[in-house]
């Protein structure tokens, strides 16, 4: 019997790298990725290489049902120079992987048709923001065909997708995933905007990850990371819980740098957000730059922390080797 492996990496565009898949054909089913063979692909293509030494290889290391095929998985690899080495557009292999930790992210994006966000009348704008988030009826609620096919993708291949909901813009939306280790969370991200990306193919539309898709008084796309490891989940304590954040401080200017491309549209001091140039945490404030989640306080100041700061088109292994970095620091 032939078995499709869908072989998915990220390219080498600059600030935020593409996804990029092609299918292998085998005649045996793996029965985990250490079964999946290494491939090579055209690097000149994908800016990745150079036409006169273009190979470029595949490390397979995360695979998962395809929900879309039959008889079919999707491989998520990391990008190695032709010589094995690290390529220098692999960012995951660029960091320790931490097991203590885990993640939990919340994408927003928006549903394009053309170029508008879907729902959005031609030349104009819909009614103000409000009644759009978590909103049901077709007044206010677009694109739930798109999200739930999204969903039952994500789930029938076993991604830890934890919920979704319409967001405040109109044609925006949010799902959350939540992940154990620090590449093994951002490696599901990654393949659920795979999903993402493929699903909207099937209903004509396309998923816009920018931070400020609309400007103007209209709400822009994150991507919250919350996070943990077992001192923030059992030890806790708010001197503990404080002098994280106060890390994070320190650490502010080097952590935007990896939080994603224009980023200061979005984090402006408006809409839910810090202005991009200044640090606070503070419980319960989704203005700031640091949430303490008030269920955190609550349970002895034991839980997690909301990292508000990412932008929806952040590269999830930049993120989590930046907080990976700033806690552990």
């Amino acid at each position: 019997m032939a078995y499709k492996l869908e072989y998915i990496w990220l390219d080498g565009y600059k600030p935020e790298p593409s996804i990029r898949s092609k299918t292998k054909v085998v005649d045996s089913e793996p029965s985990d990725v250490k079964d999946c063979p290494a491939w090579a692909f055209d690097g000149s293509s994908t800016e990745q290489a150079e036409g006169s030494s273009s190979d470029c290889l595949l490390k397979p290391v995360r695979m998962v049902s395809d929900p879309c095929r039959k008889n079919a998985f999707l491989v998520l690899c990391e990008v190695l120079a032709a010589d094995g080495s690290i390529h220098p557009s692999n960012t995951r292999g660029i960091f320790e992987d931490n097991s203590d930790f885990w993640f939990g992210f919340e994408q927003e994006y928006t549903i394009m048709e053309g170029n508008l966000p879907l729902g959005f009348p031609p030349g104009g704008y819909p009614g103000p923001q409000g009644p759009y988030y978590c909103s049901v009826g077709t007044d206010n609620c677009v694109g739930r065909d798109v999200v739930e096919a999204h969903l039952d993708s994500c789930l029938d291949a076993g991604l830890s997708v934890t919920g979704i909901n319409a967001e405040v813009m109109k044609g925006q939306w949010e799902y959350q995933l939540f992940g154990k280790g620090a590449k093994a969370a951002a490696d599901d991200l990654w393949l659920s905007r795979f999903l993402l990306h493929r699903n909207a193919e099937s209903f004509g539309v396309s998923i816009e990850l920018h931070p400020k898709p609309v400007m103007g008084d209209w709400n822009g796309s994150g991507c919250h990371t919350n996070f943990s490891n077992t001192a923030i989940r059992d030890q806790g304590g708010e001197a503990l819980i404080r002098s994280i954040c106060d890390k994070f401080a320190k650490a502010h200017k080097d952590d935007i740098g990896e939080y994603g491309s224009d980023n200061e549209q979005r984090l402006t001091g408006l809409h839910e957000t810090q202005a991009i140039d200044t640090f606070s945490y503070d419980v319960s404030d989704r203005g700031a730059s640091i949430r303490i989640p008030v269920g955190t306080v609550q349970a002895g100041w034991k839980g997690y922390l909301e990292d508000r700061r990412p932008a929806s088109n952040m590269d999830p292994y930049r993120v989590v080797a930046r907080i990976l970095a700033t806690v552990n620091g």
